[in-house]
C-alpha cells in the first residue's frame, strides 16, 4: 500500500524537522560518515551523535550550512552532577556541537528536589547559550507521572532551555502523542518540543507534529522522508 503524503508536511518540511540520530554504543566511524552523508543529501535539521563523534561530524559537515551538529549530555541516565554535565557540554561545543540534548536528573525530580533539577539544567543552558548553542532537556517521560512531566517542563522553561524532549530512546518507552500534547500545553507556543524514541514512520511524524512537536529525533530519518515522498514503507531504523 502506498503512503499518502500529507500536503502540510511535504518531504522537505519533514526533513527539516528531523534530528538524524545514531546514538548506539557500538556505532562505528563508517556508520557516522554515512549518517552525515544522508544528512547532507536530505538536509535534516541536524545529526545527533554521542560526544566522541562530534568533531568528526563537524569536519564532515563543515561546508553544509543547514545541518547542525547535535550531541547528548549526561546520556542516557542523567545521573551525573551539574558540573560534569556543564563540562561535557563545554567540550562538545568546542568540538563543534551547536545543539546539546541533556538528560535531566530524573531521580532528583522524582524526589521533588526541584532546586537541584533547575540548577542541573541551568548549568548546561548557560554553557550552551554563551556559545550560541541550543539546549534541549530530555525528560525521559516513560519514567514520570503526568504531574512530574508538567513540573519538569516548568523547570526547564524557568532555567531558560530552548526545547523539552520526551526520551533518550534507551529508556522503558518513547514518545507518545499524549506526552507531546501535555508538554506543549505546559510550555506554550514559544518553546520547542522534541519527540524522540520510537518515531519510525512518516505517519508517526505527522501525529507528533499535530500534537505539538516542532522537532523529531529519529534514526529512521531517510525512511521517513522516503515515505513522505510517497514511497513504500522501508526498513524503519533502529527505534531511537
Amino acid at each position: 500500500m502506498t503512503v499518502q503524503p500529507n500536503p502540510l508536511l511535504d518531504p522537505q518540511a519533514v526533513a527539516r524537522l528531523i534530528d538524524h540520530t545514531l546514538l548506539k554504543p557500538d556505532a562505528t566511524r563508517d556508520q557516522i560518515v554515512r549518517l552525515c552523508d544522508e544528512a547532507r543529501q536530505y538536509h535534516f535539521a541536524s545529526v545527533c551523535v554521542n560526544p566522541g563523534y562530534v568533531a568528526l561530524c563537524h569536519d564532515l559537515l563543515r561546508d553544509v550550512d543547514d545541518v547542525a551538529v547535535c550531541t547528548v549530555i549526561g546520556f542516557p541516565l542523567g545521573a551525573t552532577t551539574p558540573e560534569t554535565k556543564a563540562f561535557e557540554a563545554q567540550q562538545a561545543i568546542r568540538s563543534g556541537a551547536t545543539e546539546v540534548d541533556m538528560v535531566l536528573n530524573v531521580g532528583a525530580l522524582k524526589s521533588q528536589d526541584y532546586e537541584t533539577v533547575r540548577h542541573d539544567i541551568e548549568a548546561v543552558v548557560q554553557v550552551a547559550h554563551q556559545s550560541g548553542a541550543l539546549c534541549k532537556v530530555i525528560l525521559e517521560t516513560a519514567l514520570l507521572t503526568d504531574a512530574e512531566k508538567e513540573r519538569a517542563c516548568q523547570l526547564a522553561q524557568a532555567a531558560g532551555a530552548d526545547f523539552v524532549k520526551t526520551s533518550t530512546g534507551f529508556g522503558p518507552g518513547g514518545a507518545t502523542t499524549a506526552d507531546i500534547a501535555l508538554m506543549r500545553r505546559v510550555v506554550g507556543p514559544a518553546m520547542g518540543v522534541k519527540a524522540s524514541g520510537g518515531v519510525r514512520t512518516y505517519d508517526d511524524v505527522v501525529q507528533m507534529v499535530r500534537a505539538g512537536a516542532t522537532r523529531i529525533g529519529a534514526s529512521a530519518g531517510v525512511q521517513i522522508v522516503q515515505q513522505a515522498q510517497g514511497a513504500e514503507p522501508a526498513d524503519s531504523g533502529t527505534g531511537y
